[in-house]
């Protein structure tokens, strides 16, 4: 019977943490990988706000461009944009979703085609001219650009909880069926689960189309962050323009990010 002696013990336990260790790293790298993006776009958002402060700090501005980029004239418009964006995107999923239901079902599923091809249709049309049309039509303000915003951006819902819904596997349905589930009870406590991650995918596509296409909004007497990029136009002030570019390209980054933390939660829960 052989015996281990202190070179081998030692050895071995170095050993044994080079493997610890190795699997540690190997592991960061994996999780580094995976969310790596979930830091980077951060870092970019936080260089953007450093570089337009920088901006603002080292111009000369006069009493016009002061008084356009107040705090308090640019966190007013910022206020208006993400409750428009906000709005329109919770529109969209009271409308998309039922919709995508309705249509995922077997008796309509006649009706996909069509319908898609008219959201795609909606989606295609220019949102400027969309809102210019609708404001003529019914009204200009706050409630126009809503149902504008709304139309825009509700084919990318549809179409997520349309496919979503019918990629659940069937041998699921089948097994809740065979559990006694009526067709409302698997409906709600097993497709709609495993098809979230693939809606809020979607939602999160809108949500993003919305906070752009708001920068339209103002054109039509909604507010916004696009009345700063007006102002600046009518003023003929290139520093404006500018800021407020910087300002809206910050905003949509921001809310892309966010988003997609929600996503990952989502498929990370549903997974």
């Amino acid at each position: 019977m052989s015996t281990a002696t202190p070179e081998t013990i030692n050895t071995q336990a170095q050993e044994t943490v080079e493997e610890v260790e190795g699997k540690k790293e190997s592991g960061l790298a994996r999780l580094w990988q995976q969310h790596y993006d979930l830091v980077i776009l951060p870092a970019i958002i936080i260089l953007l706000l450093i570089l337009l402060f920088v901006y603002i700090q080292t111009r000369d501005l006069d009493t016009i461009e002061e008084r356009v980029l107040a705090a308090d004239n640019v966190w007013g418009l910022l206020r208006q944009h993400l409750w428009l964006a906000f709005l329109s995107t919770v529109l969209v999923l009271i409308i998309a979703v039922p919709l995508g239901i309705v249509l995922s079902r077997r008796g309509a599923r006649k009706a996909q085609g069509p319908v898609l091809a008219i959201g795609g249709f909606a989606q295609a049309l220019p949102p400027f001219g969309v809102l210019l049309l609708m404001a003529f039509w019914l009204d200009f303000g706050v409630t126009t650009a809503v149902i504008g915003l709304t139309l825009a951006a509700l084919l990318p819902v549809l179409r997520n909880t349309v496919i979503g819904l019918q990629q659940v596997d069937q041998s699921l349905i089948e097994a809740a069926r065979g559990m006694g589930m009526s067709s409302r009870q698997t409906l709600f406590r097993v497709e709609i689960p495993l098809a979230v991650p693939v809606i809020v995918a979607g939602l999160r596509v809108a949500l993003v189309l919305n906070v752009g296409t708001a920068t339209l909004a103002s054109y039509i007497g909604a507010g916004g962050l696009g009345e700063l990029v007006q102002q600046a136009l009518r003023l003929n002030r290139i520093n404006v323009l500018l800021v407020a570019g910087a300002v809206i390209a910050t905003v949509a980054l921001l809310i892309d990010w966010l988003a997609g933390v929600v996503e990952r939660v989502v498929v990370s829960r549903s997974g």
